[in-house]
């Protein structure tokens, strides 16, 4: 008899039998946000999917920066740079300010900066 026949399913990394835990599984129903906010947040992990956009980010964790302060950092030019910051102000991670003639750029706001702090905790484990 094969495993499907007997009611077994799959390897070591699966349940061996089908089974609904239906007390945890309606709890958890009842938290799950939409699927519209879910999506923005799968953007969000893309937009900082990118090396370049997340050495910009690491940057800015430690103090705002203009254009050209970027650009000497990073080591890259600064149309490379800029493009990089245009995706990042688009998804709110970043915000810019004028002074003069140049552009500051810090992170948006607290949850960014968390973000990327557990991110590194994260790996850094």
């Amino acid at each position: 008899m094969n495993k499907r026949a007997s009611g077994e399913i799959g390897g070591d990394d699966v349940c061996k039998t089908v089974c609904v835990h239906r007390s945890a599984v309606d709890a958890v129903k009842e938290c799950m946000v939409g699927d519209g906010t879910l999506r923005e947040l799968a953007e969000l992990f893309k937009v900082l999917s990118d090396h370049t956009r997340i050495r910009i980010l690491h940057a800015l964790l430690h103090a705002e920066l203009c254009v050209c302060d970027l650009v000497d950092v990073l080591d890259m030019n600064q149309s490379a740079v800029s493009h990089q910051l245009r995706v990042l102000r688009t998804a709110k991670v970043v915000k810019y300010r004028k002074e003069g003639r140049n552009v500051f750029y810090s992170l948006d706001d607290d949850h960014i900066f968390s973000l990327l702090r557990d991110g590194m905790d994260h790996v850094r484990e």
